[in-house]
Parts: C-alpha cells; sequence; structure tokens
C-alpha cells in the first residue's frame, strides 16, 4: 500500500492554477490560516506534503510545460511533430528542437512559475515549523526537524533544477521577502544546495517501505541530489568534483540511505522500475512521484502528451492523448533490434485492440484504416522523396511511449505507476563516468563492471556476451549513447548532452548544430524580467 496522504494531496493540486489577475481584493474563503494551522502531526503532514503534489507539474510528462518538457523537447531523442493538421501549437515544440527560443517563449515562462511556486510551497512550511515549538503543533522535536529536512531538501532539489534550466536565479527563502529579489548566479545556487544539504542530510529518514516514504525525501534521495550535483559541478561551475560524486554514489550503492523491500538493490528485469506495481516490486527506486489511481482517481498524466488518439484501445483502458510526443528516428536507431528496452519501451508496427484483438484505426490521415506506429516522421501519402521533418509527420509517425504501462482498465493496479525521479541504476552510471573522467576519459574495468551489471538486464542470456561492454569499448561516447538508451523518457536528456559537450556541437535527425554557447541555458522569462527589475537576463538573450 502507497501513502495515501501523498494521494490525497494531489487532488488538490487541481485547485491551484497559474494565470493572469488583475482583480487583487482579498477573499477569505476559509477560517483556517496559518494562525490557526499547525496544531496537530496530521495539520503539519499536510503541510510537508503540499510540495510533493506540485512536483507532479514540475517534474513529470503530464501535459504541463515543465521542467520535463524543456530537458526532453530540446534534445536528441524526443520531439513532437507537425502530424497532419495536429502539433503546430504557435512552433513551440518546433522551437524547443531547432534551438530557436526566445525569452517569450510560453513553456519557459511556465516551466519558471511552476518552479518558484512551488519554492512558494516550501518556505512558507519551512517558516511556520521554524517559527512555532514542536510542543505548541503536538509533535516531538526530532519530528519537527525532520519535516524541515524534508521541506529543504525538497526545496534544495527545486533549486536543483532551476539552476540546470537557468543557471542564474534569485534564491528566496522567505515568502515575499525580498519582494523584488535578485539574480544569483550559478555558483551561489550551487553552494546553497550543497550547503543546505549538508547541513540537514543526517536530520532525513532512511529510504524504508514500512515507513511508507518512498515518495518522499529521504536520506537516500539527498544523497541521489549530492551525487547529481557533483556530477554536473563542472560544468555548472568550472570545478571538476568527480571523487565527490564517487563518494555519494558510493553511499547510495552501498545502501547507506536505507532501500525500498528492504537492502537497496538493482531490479532484476527492466519492467519493475515503472510498472504500475512499482511502489512494493522495484528495490531500486529512490525517489518518485507517488500516484494510486484506483485509490485516489489521481494518474500521472502522461498519456496528454504520449499517446495517440486511439490509444486508450491498445492498453484496454480509458485514456487517449494528442498524438504528440514521439521518439525521433536517429534515437530509435541507436537501439539494437535485440535490445529489450527497444521492444518493450516503445511501440511500433501495427497496434490492436487489447480486448478484441482486432486492428486498432487510425482517425486522421489513416481514418478507419489499421494504426501502425512508423519510425520516420514522414508523409507516406506524398510519396518516397518527401523530406522528413517536424513538419511532415502523420498520425502514425513515430515509435511511441511505452515504458509506463498503465495496465487495462480490468488491473487492480491500472494506472498505479509511481513516477521515477531517481533509482539506483542511474548512480551506476554516475559513479562509472566520474571514474572514467579521472582516468582522462579511459574505462577503468570497475567503471565497465557498473555499466554491465545494469546493461546485462536488456539482453537475453543468449546474446548477452555478444553485447557486453569491455574497457576498449566503453568509450565517453559509447557511455553517453547508453545512457540515452538506458533513461529515455526520463527527463534528463538534455543535462547529459551539455555535461557531454554534444548540446550544441552534435546533430541528430533533422536537427543542425547550434553553436551560441548562451542555448545551453533558457532565458529568464520576459515578463519576470520587465516585473522585477532586479532580474539580470541570461547571457545571449
Amino acid at each position: 500500500m502507497k501513502n495515501n496522504i501523498i494521494k490525497l494531496g494531489i487532488a488538490a493540486f487541481g485547485a491551484f492554477t497559474l494565470g493572469a489577475c488583475t482583480d487583487l481584493t482579498e477573499h477569505i474563503y476559509s477560517d483556517n490560516t496559518t494562525d490557526n494551522f499547525y496544531n496537530n502531526e496530521s495539520e503539519v503532514i499536510s503541510a510537508v506534503l503540499r510540495p510533493y503534489t506540485h512536483s507532479c507539474a514540475v517534474f513529470a510528462c503530464q501535459s504541463r510545460q515543465n521542467y520535463w518538457q524543456l530537458n526532453e523537447l530540446s534534445a536528441d531523442q524526443l520531439a513532437w511533430p507537425v502530424k497532419g493538421p495536429h502539433g503546430y501549437d504557435d512552433a513551440k515544440w518546433i522551437q524547443f528542437h531547432y534551438h530557436t527560443w526566445t525569452n517569450m517563449h510560453a513553456s519557459i515562462e511556465d516551466a519558471w512559475n511552476l518552479f518558484f511556486m512551488g519554492l512558494g510551497f516550501c518556505n512558507d512550511a519551512i517558516q511556520n515549523l521554524e517559527d512555532r515549538t514542536a510542543e505548541s503543533m503536538n509533535i516531538t522535536e526530532e519530528q519537527r526537524a525532520a519535516y524541515i529536512a524534508e521541506l529543504r531538501a525538497n526545496r534544495a532539489y527545486y533549486y536543483l533544477g532551476i539552476m540546470d534550466l537557468w543557471g542564474n536565479a534569485p534564491i528566496v527563502t522567505k515568502v515575499s521577502d525580498p519582494e523584488m529579489p535578485a539574480t544569483n548566479s550559478r555558483q551561489e545556487i550551487f553552494d546553497f544546495v550543497e550547503s543546505e544539504m549538508l547541513e540537514i542530510m543526517d536530520d532525513l529518514p532512511l529510504l524504508s517501505q514500512e515507513e511508507q516514504n518512498c515518495g518522499r525525501f529521504t536520506r537516500a534521495a539527498g544523497y541521489a541530489i549530492m551525487a547529481t550535483l557533483y556530477l554536473n559541478a563542472e560544468e555548472w561551475t568550472g570545478t571538476a568534483r568527480w571523487a565527490d560524486c564517487i563518494e555519494y554514489c558510493d553511499r547510495l550503492i552501498n545502501g547507506e540511505g536505507g532501500g525500498q523491500n528492504g537492502a537497496m538493490q538493482l531490479d532484476d528485469d527492466i519492467y519493475k522500475p515503472f510498472s504500475n506495481t512499482n511502489s512494493t516490486d522495484s528495490r531500486e527506486n529512490i525517489l518518485v512521484l507517488a500516484y494510486d489511481y484506483m485509490a485516489s482517481g489521481i494518474k500521472c498524466g502522461w498519456a496528454g502528451d504520449m499517446y495517440h488518439f486511439n490509444q486508450r484501445y491498445i492498453y484496454g483502458g480509458t485514456d487517449n492523448g494528442n498524438d504528440g510526443i514521439v521518439v525521433i528516428p536517429s534515437a530509435y536507431d541507436m537501439f539494437e533490434d535485440n535490445d529489450l528496452r527497444k521492444q518493450d519501451w516503445m511501440l511500433i508496427g501495427p497496434q490492436y485492440d487489447y480486448d478484441t484483438g482486432e486492428p486498432v484505426v487510425g482517425t486522421s490521415e489513416y481514418t478507419g484504416q489499421p494504426l501502425v506506429f512508423v519510425r520516420d516522421i514522414k508523409r507516406y501519402s506524398e510519396g518516397d522523396t518527401i523530406t522528413s521533418t517536424m513538419y511532415t509527420g502523420e498520425e502514425n509517425s513515430g515509435a511511441r511511449f511505452n515504458k509506463y504501462n498503465p495496465g487495462p482498465l480490468s488491473d487492480a493496479n491500472y494506472y498505479g505507476n509511481d513516477w521515477v525521479l531517481y533509482r539506483l541504476t542511474e548512480f551506476y552510471f554516475d559513479k562509472a563516468e566520474a571514474l572514467m573522467r579521472q582516468n582522462g576519459g579511459v574505462a577503468t574495468q570497475e567503471a565497465v563492471d557498473l555499466i554491465n551489471a545494469c546493461r546485462q538486464r536488456a539482453f537475453s542470456a543468449e546474446d548477452w556476451p555478444n553485447e557486453m561492454y569491455t574497457t576498449a569499448t566503453l568509450t565517453l561516447d559509447e557511455l553517453l549513447a547508453e545512457r540515452g538508451r538506458e533513461f529515455i523518457f526520463e527527463g534528463k536528456r538534455r543535462t547529459d548532452l551539455i555535461r557531454f559537450g554534444k548540446f550544441l556541437t552534435e546533430s541528430w535527425w533533422d536537427h543542425e548544430p547550434t553553436t551560441s554557447e548562451h542555448l545551453k541555458l533558457y532565458p529568464i522569462p520576459y515578463d519576470q524580467v520587465t516585473l522585477n527589475p532586479n532580474l539580470v537576463q541570461n547571457e545571449g538573450y
């Protein structure tokens, strides 16, 4: 069973939206204010959990213009091409793919707003817990310290994303104080995240299934934040911290942060971390956005961005989508045909009705005809000479997302998939990369063993002897390619490309190099700079 407090909190998210407001007259809709709240542990927990419900909009693929979209649609694996009359959407997806965004891009502004709204939830709860005694809230001092540590870790995680996307941004630790915060440098944000996590680490609880905290910030999640921070330190600050990265990866690999379902370890197959029973079956998930649709009626909304107009028939479920995001051809080709990740994490070929076994049919270019997902993003009706671009798709173009399978509606765990933010596999890869970079980019046997331990799950026992890496075949370029195969759809690709020096210089599918250095950071949204004169726009915008 999952943490139902988190599920109930997610339902409250619909009451919070971002939009323009011209009438600032205060209306009191409830007798509950901070003055008469925080009276018992239940009220304290509701405040601690509130940022988690918001994080579903910030970090998961669920039809919000957020961190996930900015980090995936600008990279070399996923895109949202125009398909017939659908998907142009003011060219915002095209601009991500071709790296032509400006400081007026609506999705970049939405992502900024979501991040700072989340910081507000964290800061408000931190202030209220710090301003009150444990006794007044009917909790112990140890509980109070743990709740504050959890909120500060959550805040640090938000700043990790802000530092990744924008580099330079205000560090704000109190609600509306200051009213017009000034821009802090990327180095200052890095130092803030590092100092915050070091200060509160020992107050974070161990990851434990018994305590139902797999969807919350634990010491294991804290170690994950530190490993990520140090892995990217050279890009983010100019100073490499490979040894520090290895230290925190080792803490996770050795199980020092606790473990899900007992000792933390790699799952024995590629399906468990993402299944609709991953909250109980996975032993490698460290930090997730927790969902339980059958209990709460709330699901992770990847369908809107990922699913075809008739996708519900394929799964025997309830959700169709906007026929949006697909795997671009060059990314699909990076997988070998015998790779289970290619076979099972993506949909391609003819699609069949889950209940009847009959072909699922198209609704646009292929109305009434069998729906067959194809590798290419191309208008086949115009002949073989048509060029494949972001403008030339049809409703069946591109391999489709299948990494998270919700199951059919008849499944007792339908849409019970927790969305994974950190899993142990990532830190096998991080440690291997740090070891290689310490060794002049050359693989050590330890680095090879770490990657092989993860990769082996993607191949049959018969195929594996021909697929394992050696110190000669595991180059840095191959490590980046394998990261792409392992973490496709997980919201990490742009960050990896930048760290490997490939984000600006490489071609993929119809994307040509865009060598302007400023594109490694997104612009601070125009409206924010206009409203707050203390903000400094990133160079190049």
